[in-house]
């Protein structure tokens, strides 16, 4: 199951530069997680200092 970013996202960009494929992008306000393209893997999860990305 894909992950998805909470509204808690600070956008600092941890996660998007952890992301293995590529799947996060900057969205409006906050980071956006590609949804066909993310692999379930966490590893934004393990980096984001607010635990905004959770398993949908």
């Amino acid at each position: 199951m894909a992950y998805q970013i909470s509204d808690a996202c600070i956008s600092c960009g941890a996660c998007a530069a952890e992301c293995p494929v590529g799947a996060i992008t900057e969205g409006d306000g906050k980071y956006v997680i590609d949804e066909s393209a993310c692999i379930s893997c966490g590893s934004c999860a393990g980096v984001c200092p607010v635990g905004a990305p959770a398993e949908a």
